[in-house]
């Protein structure tokens, strides 16, 4: 397998990963379970390098797995940006 693809295959993982340690590490520090904004982004972003090295492997499972999660992710940052923008300024 060519170095590159695998190299990005890791690093998908490790970005799709880090979600979960970002998630634990911000619900401890607020004493209860959230879900910070960054979650969201490393989801995102994880999601559609994973999605390229599934493309790169034509792994049909892989490839509908990652793009439908990369509309999910997409989505929630969409209602977060959408409520900010509605919110009134203080």
């Amino acid at each position: 397998m060519n170095t590159f693809w695998l190299g990005l295959g890791f690093l998908a993982q490790l970005l799709f990963s880090a979600r979960f340690l970002v998630q634990w590490i911000a619900s401890e520090k607020a004493g209860k379970s959230v879900v910070p904004i960054i979650f969201w982004y490393l989801s995102v972003a994880g999601s559609f390098l994973l999605l390229l090295y599934a493309i790169h492997r034509r792994d049909p499972v892989f490839i509908l797995g990652q793009s439908t999660g990369i509309l999910i992710y997409s989505r929630n940052l969409y209602l977060i940006f959408r409520e900010k923008k509605t919110l009134p300024h203080q």
